[in-house]
């Protein structure tokens, strides 16, 4: 690229950016990582655009700093590419590295754009502080794969290890798995999906990636057990050569006894896992592992003590156990056949629960029952059977049977049976089950089959809704069966219900709880029109507390997960207005005769709305009173009240805390929130304390001294031992209270309580948060160790007791971090330097501002020698070409200082030199105030520089 202009390198780039972020847009896949690397790359775009409008020296520098870039980006588009049409299943085992790569491939995009700002400082510099938050945040992005993806990855992976090949395992993860992908559970999407995995593994046997060659290879094997992915003929096969085997027991007997061998000696039933012991005594592996855990140690068949308590899977026994099963199922099929020829309604219904209990057991038998007859056995005695107790059996065992398998369905469509000439004709026998009698619609749902229920809610008569609703209310709803529920339309007829009597208001309402929690429900509800009249019966006088309780709880499921208010709009999409609705939240909880019923949904919306908007929290402070209407639920009776009214004074006392302060000094209430502060069983509540009192103005000395007295400050230093990060980050910034400079007496307390230790571990590993307060609350303490070493002085020289050992080179007496709190002592200075070679702006400026500390305009050598001896003045000079404005002013303040001392002039003056004149020239776009300084400082330079001069004979005017 050497002889390629500049600005065609840029248009190529630009290019390439656009291409690579719309790519990354639309893979469905991990698609929050994804999205967010697209969101990084369009917001270079415009970085990229302010230098293509711009004239910039053709510099190997810009040249190579652009090539960089242009490198990092080509590798996200080619993991994009990678990505984009890979089998769904290797994408799910992949996850963890898929999101790994993205996040890796974001950071180095960062710091390629990093030295890109440093090479085109000039150009950038009308949008540097957009340029630096966009490459600070790209180099520290961090991803994570969805929990239940890996969760279902890391069971996979843990069965493998164990050796956990049996059926139902393979059933179970192959479920999961297609589930987590969006594949349909029949054999034909199953086998075409498990062709492209087997195609992924021989690509990557081209790669010669053999570990995970190997472990493709045990993933297909477990999978390709499983009944959807197995083969018909297979299974076919296996069932007559199971049917010959028991052809020589006798046709009366419905089960064959279990051998002694497969009977575990502990828990006395047939093994489904063995293992076996080194004395070859085999047990079911979970009862042999609460064996020694209870502190046995002898082989619990002989009773004789073992020296080895090692075991391993007998993976040739659970075959044994295996076959024995599938064998007892074909007697079991034979049995029900002979039992449905008889045409005995006792025998019949006998046979029908015994096939149901067949299905539960394996899946397979689903096809076995179908080989063996006896689906047309049942399909046959619907039409002929008069018994209305067992023709219910009939289509429900029918209905079993075709759930979920495409060959048993058809082959009902196929039957001979009257009127049976289509494949809706399948779905009409089903539907008999359900026109019937009503419980049966409900055992169909809760079997996951919601369509009778369906056309139920949409079409039924009131009663029948009413029925069917309170039957949804009361099953368990995964996220996908609402979702299901949702596209099949039954939210609008929900919407209706609610305008209706109470009983249907109720039921409505809690439906739509249930349904809310699938996030595509909550935009068709609002497209439903249904947000304005959910808020009319939420603050509607006239109705009962459980209905008011019921809107609040929906209310709360539209804003919950970072939703907000995005939902709360009209039919026709337009924004509803927000005020009102934080207002009458907020009035719920002034009024005394309104239950905790309806207050906690109400004050968990109003958290989540003002979690998610900003904006809100300062308009529902300032116009409705929100901290006087909070605080007083601090003492109320629900703990969950009171917690969550904790987490919105955290959010209001960012814009108003004088009046919380006044609060909390009331008798027995501070007590309350340093019980919050305790509370290590709840991270949030933590958090929320912390950051309370973090907001509260540090002026009020006495809210210091009663925490202090109440152990409240030993709870904040607990925090920063074991809380979560961002209860850290916040009893970091609470803890700004206790070293405020002023009162030697409160940082004396901090720092007995060995706190100065924690400080210095933050600096080193902690979030970018924590660093910046660890270093600022260091530099709170290091401010008095001046006064702190000359108080010592005296007291040694009054006492007549020599100084012992070395003195401190910064302040000049004996220092210690408990006696001075002295950053030397603490070995601190090495640590902020580092960080300063972070180029972490947040950072970097409270490092600034401490490493100021150690120089005094009385005596600036010490503490200018001390930062010289640690290499840190360099890297601060170096914060004058990278920094914001802001952080370069903060460097100029510690720089007067440095260069009160001549030899620090000498050493770094011409470095100092080539830097200030930049910040000076009029070419460069800073602001007067920076450029002011600058020229300060510079001048101190050339004053220098003039003395030195004329010291020297001949130099002289």
């Amino acid at each position: 690229m050497e002889l390629i202009p500049i600005g065609t390198i840029l248009t190529v780039l630009v290019h390439q950016v656009n291409k690579t972020a719309q790519a990354a847009k639309d893979i469905a896949f991990e698609k929050e990582s994804f999205k967010a690397l697209s969101k990084h790359l369009s917001d270079i775009e415009p970085v990229l655009e302010v230098l293509q409008h711009q004239k910039l020296n053709e510099s190997q520098a810009a040249k190579q700093a652009l090539e960089f870039l242009e490198a990092d980006v080509r590798k996200a588009n080619n993991l994009v590419e990678n990505y984009k049409n890979k089998a769904r299943f290797y994408l799910l085992l992949k996850c963890r590295n898929i999101v790994k790569e993205v996040q890796d491939v974001t950071r180095d995009i960062g710091k390629s754009l990093a030295a890109l700002s440093l090479v085109n400082t000039e150009v950038l510099s009308g949008i540097s502080e957009e340029v630096n938050r966009l490459q600070n945040e790209m180099q520290r992005a961090e991803f994570e794969a969805s929990q239940s993806r890996l969760q279902i990855v890391d069971k996979l992976s843990q069965g493998l290890t164990d050796h956990k090949l049996d059926q139902d395992f393979a059933n179970n993860m192959l479920k999961e798995i297609a589930r987590a992908v969006g594949v349909a559970e029949e054999p034909s999407e199953i086998s075409k999906e498990l062709e492209s995995f087997r195609r992924e593994k021989e690509e990557a046997e081209n790669r010669k990636e053999r570990a995970e060659v190997f472990f493709l290879d045990q993933v297909i094997e477990l999978l390709s057990r499983a009944d959807a992915a197995r083969d018909y003929e297979q299974i076919r096969k296996q069932y007559f050569q199971r049917l010959k085997v028991i052809e020589r027991y006798d046709p009366k007997e419905e089960s064959i006894p279990a051998f002694k061998a497969f009977i575990c000696c502990i828990s006395k039933r047939v093994m489904d896992d063995p293992v076996s012991l080194s004395t070859g005594t085999a047990c079911e592996r979970t009862a042999l592992e609460a064996w020694f855990n209870r502190g046995e140690k002898t082989d619990p068949e002989t009773g004789e003590p073992l020296e080895d308590l090692s075991y391993r899977s007998n993976v040739q026994l659970r075959q044994s156990i295996e076959e024995w099963k599938e064998l007892n199922y074909c007697v079991k099929i034979r049995s029900c056949k002979a039992k449905l020829l008889s045409e005995i309604d006792s025998s019949v219904e006998a046979a029908l629960d015994q096939m149901q209990e067949l299905m539960k057991e394996n899946s397979v038998n689903r096809d076995w029952i179908s080989i063996g007859g006896l689906t047309d056995i049942v399909t046959s005695m619907i039409g002929s059977s008069h018994n209305r107790h067992v023709k219910e059996k009939l289509l429900i065992t029918l209905k079993d049977l075709v759930e979920g398998n495409l060959r048993n369905k058809n082959q009902v469509v196929e039957s001979e049976g009257p009127d049976r000439t289509s494949t809706e004709k399948a779905e009409e026998i089903l539907m008999k089950l359900c026109d019937e009698d009503e419980e049966n619609i409900v055992r169909a749902a809760e079997a996951d089959w919601f369509q009778p229920l369906i056309s139920c809610i949409i079409q039924g008569s009131e009663s029948s809704r009413i029925s069917m609703v309170r039957a949804l209310v009361s099953m368990e709803l995964d996220e996908q069966n609402a979702k299901l529920l949702g596209e099949a339309g039954v939210i609008p007829p929900l919407l209706e219900m609610a305008s209706g009597n109470i009983e249907s208001k109720e039921l409505s309402l809690s439906a739509l709880v249930k349904l809310l929690g699938c996030h595509e429900n909550k935009k068709r509800m609002a497209t439903a029109g249904g947000v304005p009249l959910l808020l009319e019966l939420t603050f509607s006088s006239h109705l009962r507390t459980i209905i008011i309780a019921k809107c609040s709880e929906v209310l709360e499921k539209l804003a919950s997960n970072g939703d907000g208010t995005q939902f709360f709009v009209d039919e026709s999409g337009t924004q509803l207005e927000v005020e009102p609705i934080i207002k009458n939240l907020l009035a719920f909880q002034r009024n005394p005769n309104i239950s905790s019923m309806v207050k906690r949904p109400a004050l968990r919306t109003l958290l989540k709305i003002c979690q998610s908007e900003s904006g809100f929290v300062k308009k529902a402070v300032l116009s409705s009173h929100g901290v006087s209407l909070i605080l007083p639920l601090l003492d109320n009776s629900d703990i969950e009240i009171r917690e969550t009214a904790l987490h919105l004074l955290f959010l209001f006392s960012q814009q108003e805390p004088e009046g919380v302060v006044e609060y909390l000094l009331k008798p027995r209430r501070l007590e309350a929130l340093v019980g919050f502060l305790e509370n290590n069983k709840n991270g949030d509540v933590q958090m929320a304390a912390a950051g309370l009192l973090a907001n509260l103005p540090k002026s009020e000395d006495s809210l210091t001294k009663k925490l202090i007295e109440l152990d409240g400050l030993s709870a904040i230093i607990s925090i920063l031992r074991s809380g979560s990060m961002e209860a850290k980050e916040n009893a970091l910034s609470a803890l700004f209270r206790f070293t405020d400079p002023t009162n030697l007496e409160s940082q004396r307390t901090v720092v007995e309580l060995g706190v100065y230790p924690l400080l210095v571990k933050f600096l080193e590993s902690s979030s970018v948060t924590a660093k910046a307060r660890a270093a600022a609350l260091i530099g709170n303490l290091s401010l008095s160790s001046p006064k702190l070493t000359v108080m010592t002085k005296k007291v040694g020289f009054w006492c007549f007791h020599p100084p012992h050992g070395p003195l401190c080179p910064a302040h000049g007496g004996t220092c210690s971090i408990n006696t001075t709190f002295c950053m030397l002592e603490a070995d601190v200075v090495p640590k902020m330097v580092n960080m300063l070679h972070e180029k972490v702006h947040a950072t970097a400026y409270e490092v600034i501002q401490a490493l100021s500390t150690l120089i005094r305009r009385e005596s600036p050598q010490k503490g200018a020698n001390v930062l010289h001896q640690f290499d840190g003045i360099q890297p601060i000079l170096e914060v004058l070409s990278w920094g914001s404005e802001s952080l370069k002013e903060e460097v100029l303040r510690l720089l007067e200082k440095v260069f009160l001392s001549r030899e620090m002039v000498e050493v770094y003056g011409v470095t100092a030199r080539f830097m200030l004149v930049r910040l000076t020239g009029s070419s460069v776009n800073e602001g007067e105030k920076l450029q002011r300084k600058a020229a300060t400082v510079l001048a101190m330079l050339e004053r220098y520089s003039r003395l030195s001069r004329s010291l020297v004979p001949g130099l002289s005017r």
